[in-house]
């Protein structure tokens, strides 16, 4: 038999597991409430790669490579809280229901602040420039909870359940 911390850890490492499973048959579809702001379903350029701190460095977001001038639709129903120009790119912010922000740029916004907004409606259309983009042209797609100092930065493969879970040993 292990020691207590050996089982504490496989404990939670089985939780973590499961968690990420679907419930059961047909769940995994029924679970997802997000979907791809692009279509067809685009290559992940960059990955997510989270600072240290929220105040480093970092990126916050995936840049999903897609022609110049695609649509960029909502991931997700929810409202408008940002459309216009932030550092010189145009992006669009949507808050959805369960407290998440989904960002969106460079894209040439097709909505307004305060606009209710359903899964898949046009948000904007895609721009060229994304600085360090391989492709045509990328899409920076981010995701967070909550702001300001409470913000936390979250993968947003995760919201398709695409992410990969790495469990780390302990210090």
């Amino acid at each position: 038999m292990g020691s207590l911390n050996t089982r504490r850890r496989a404990t939670a490492i089985a939780l973590v597991c499961a968690s990420a499973l679907p419930a059961g048959p047909g769940a995994a579809s029924a679970q997802r409430a997000y979907h791809w702001p692009l279509a067809p379903r685009p290559p992940v350029v960059r990955g997510f790669d989270p600072p240290a701190e929220r105040w480093l460095a970092g990126h916050r977001g995936v840049d999903l490579g897609a022609p110049a001038e695609s649509a960029v639709v909502a991931a997700r129903a929810g409202t408008v809280t940002f459309a216009g120009p932030v550092a010189g790119r145009s992006t669009v912010t949507v808050l959805h229901p369960d407290g998440i922000s989904t960002m969106y740029e460079p894209v040439v916004p097709r909505v307004r602040r305060g606009e209710h907004i359903r899964t898949g409606q046009l948000v904007g259309v895609l721009q060229t420039g994304h600085e360090g983009c391989s492709a045509t042209a990328c899409l920076h797609w981010g995701a967070r909870r909550g702001s300001g100092r409470s913000v936390r930065y979250l993968n947003p493969l995760s919201l398709l359940g695409l992410s990969t879970v790495r469990l780390k040993p302990p210090r």
